[in-house]
This record gives C-alpha cells, sequence and structure tokens, in this order.
C-alpha cells in the first residue's frame, strides 16, 4: 500500500528522469495502477506487518533472491521492519547504493527503556550498511544524532500534493452532495479523521470522546479500512457499536480532497506517527487540526494557531477540544492558518521531498562513480528541490 500511497511519486521521479524504477512488496490490489504508471513491480508474499518473526525471515530471503535477480544501483528501504532488513539484505547482496527512509522510529522517549535499547541497537546495526538515512522529523533526527545511532541520518521531511489538495480544485456541489449522503446537517460540525482502524490510530478514545459531545452538533467520519494483519486491528463488535453511536464508517476512499472539504475540522488520535501526511492533507485544505502531541503532528499543529494538540488517550481532552470548534469564528480562523502553513515555504510540497531523495542518491552515487542524474538536470521541477536535509 505504501508504494501506491506515499511512493509513487519518489517512483515516478525515477522513471520521468529516464531509470527504472522497481517497487518491492507484499502484493495489494493497486499493483496494477503502479504498473500503469511505468513502475515494475516484485512481490515480497511473506511480507506482514504484524509481529511475525518467522515471516520476516522469509520476507528477507525474497527481497535477496529479488535483489540478485535485478540488481539495482539503488535500493531504498522504508518503514520499520523493511528498513531494517531491508538495509542489511542490501549490502549482502551487494547493491552499490542502500539509502533508507525514517518514517518514525518505532520506539520513542515514552516507551520503556528495554524497548527503545532493543530498537536503537537493531536501528544503528542497519544504519551501518546504508549510505544515506533520511529523516522525516527533527524529533526523530535529534535522538539519532544524540545517540550516535546514525551519523549520516540528515532531515528530510515529507509532503502531499498540494496541487491535489487545494480546496479551489474540489468541484462545486461536492461538499454538499457528501453531506447529503452521511446524512449530516449544514448547521452540524463534521470532524474527517483518515487512518487505518487499528487501535494504535487512537480508535477507542476518539469514539469515546466524539460520544461525549451533543450528538446533534458533531458527526465523526471515519475514512480508513481494517487491517486484518495487525494485532490491534478494530473488531467487528467495535465498529457496529461505533455506527450505532453516530460514527460514519467510510471505508477506504479515494476522493480524499473532496471528503476534507465536506469537513470542517480534523482529527488525529493517533499513539505514534512520523510526520503524519493525513494531518498535512488536511491543512493544505484548510482545515483546523486537532492531533496528539506526538513527534510529526508537533510539526503540523501550532497550537491556538491552527489547531490544537492533546495527551496520548486522553478522551476527554479530545472531547474538549473538538468541542470548542464549535464556534465558526476559531474554525475559519484555524483553518486559514492551516492553509497559510502548508504553503508557506513549500513546507508540505511532496515535489520538494522528492527532490531531497534524489538529490541524496546523486550524492551517495558520486564517491563510487556511478552515474545519476542530479536534480538541477533541467526537468521541469528542478526550482523546488534542495539538498538532503534542507528545511521544508
Amino acid at each position: 500500500m505504501s508504494l501506491r500511497y506515499l511512493l509513487l511519486p519518489q517512483l515516478w521521479a525515477v522513471v520521468e528522469r529516464g531509470g527504472e524504477a522497481v517497487g518491492i512488496s507484499a502484493p495489494g490490489p493497486w499493483v496494477a495502477e503502479l504498473e500503469a504508471a511505468g513502475v515494475r513491480f516484485r512481490p515480497l508474499p511473506s511480507s506482514t506487518r504484524s509481529f511475525a518473526p518467522l515471516a520476516d525471515l522469509r520476507a528477507a530471503v525474497e527481497l535477496w533472491r529479488v535483489l540478485r535477480t535485478e540488481r539495482p544501483l539503488v535500493l531504498h528501504t522504508h518503514n520499520p521492519k523493511p528498513g531494517l532488513y531491508g538495509r542489511v539484505v542490501g549490502r549482502l547482496a551487494r547493491v552499490p547504493i542502500v539509502v533508507n527512509t525514517v518514517h518514525g522510529l518505532y520506539a520513542t522517549v515514552d516507551d520503556p527503556r528495554w524497548k527503545r535499547g532493543v530498537v536503537y541497537v537493531l536501528e544503528a546495526i542497519a544504519a551501518r550498511c546504508s549510505d544515506a538515512e533520511l529523516v522525516q522529523n527533527p524529533e526523530d533526527l535529534a535522538l539519532l544524532r544524540r545517540y550516535r545511532i546514525s551519523p549520516r541520518a540528515v532531515l528530510l521531511g515529507n509532503g502531499v500534493d498540494l496541487e491535489r489538495f487545494d480546496p479551489a480544485r474540489v468541484a462545486p456541489g461536492a461538499r454538499a452532495a457528501l453531506r447529503a449522503e452521511w446524512g449530516v446537517r449544514d448547521d452540524q460540525v463534521v470532524i474527517v479523521t483518515v487512518g487505518r482502524l487499528v487501535r494504535e490510530k487512537g480508535f477507542p478514545e476518539l469514539v469515546d470522546a466524539v460520544g461525549r459531545l451533543d450528538p446533534d452538533r458533531f458527526v465523526l467520519v471515519w475514512v480508513g479500512g481494517v487491517d486484518p494483519a495487525k494485532a490491534d486491528a478494530i473488531g467487528a463488535a467495535e465498529l457496529d457499536a461505533a455506527s450505532g453511536r453516530g460514527v460514519r464508517m467510510l471505508g477506504h476512499r479515494d476522493d480524499i480532497p473532496e471528503i476534507l472539504a465536506a469537513g470542517d475540522a480534523f482529527v488525529l488520535a493517533s499513539h505514534r506517527e512520523g510526520f503524519p501526511r493525513a494531518a498535512m492533507e488536511a491543512a493544505a485544505m484548510g482545515l483546523p487540526v486537532v492531533a496528539t502531541d506526538i513527534r510529526g503532528c508537533r510539526e503540523v499543529v501550532e497550537p491556538g494557531v491552527n489547531g490544537a494538540l492533546v495527551p496520548v488517550g486522553d478522551a476527554a481532552g479530545l472531547a474538549r477540544a473538538l468541542g470548542g470548534l464549535a464556534d465558526p469564528q476559531r474554525r475559519r480562523a484555524w483553518g486559514g492558518a492551516s492553509r497559510a502553513r502548508a504553503r508557506d515555504r513549500d513546507r508540505f510540497d511532496e515535489r520538494a521531498v522528492v527532490g531531497r531523495v534524489l538529490a541524496a542518491y546523486a550524492e551517495a552515487a558520486g564517491p563510487i562513480g556511478m552515474p545519476w542524474p542530479r536534480p538541477d538536470d533541467g526537468s521541469p521541477n528542478s526550482g523546488v528541490w534542495g539538498h538532503p536535509g534542507a528545511p521544508g
């Protein structure tokens, strides 16, 4: 799923410059769309999101076989588990350049010391198998440098498609049509959240929080499907109970800009994030954002300016923050600040992120004499690209 919804712009940038891009992951229904964009796909049948050491070992062997067949110039790994075994396998398979993106360390300063120790040791081992470490948020970067886990780590940031997530591009009438589909009145406050239906996304406390609000005034719309591979997936009984409390469960949707345009506010109750794209997309669409006070979310939300930050797991705090958005003037002020923040110095522009990624490839290729087109090669988007680690 990450290949299609998070990484396709980076893969397409390689294809656009005359390279060949190969996506390697667990198979999914989006493979045809990936290949239509010019990206070849190689499956890792054993790859899984859940905790499954034997499956991970099989996936690592599958990856080694793919790499020995493809013999790529660059292997770019993503996500916690593929990032760990992928870097090691890349070196064993003698891939010339290995790059990793840290989307969010799997341990935070609030986790038990033993968990942090295990994660940091594994990360340090894997980091020594890479040529470049690109980190999405400054808090993870500071931690990696403080403990000397990854001496080559630089700041990458994160970005979204600011042309797609532009309220001016949403068709007239889309807001009214969707609110009618959901059975929502004009005077009701629609709170949107986007994420997989797992406990890590804060499902129980968010449903609890909305249950504390006036049901005639507030409506929660949840966009996202069940992830049965995860041990913390939300069960059918909880989903039915949430629907019974008036939560609109939309499942997987592709019309996210239109859904955000139909909403009045956005909420993200996650327990762990790297740099949340869903919140960035909402900000770009001009919505006030209520989020948990964790790394990544703090890059999107400035409390009292474009939203509010709430402690993880605090249903009462979420209810207070969301209840304050009954005030239309506050929603307008915070929403305008969100949109300005998203577009300030291309802060959330995915084109800038793609440019930093390609610059990292070029920089890693230089010392070993490998050819790689630099981001100033005259391409139409070269003007928005910066050196890897440049602020967004």
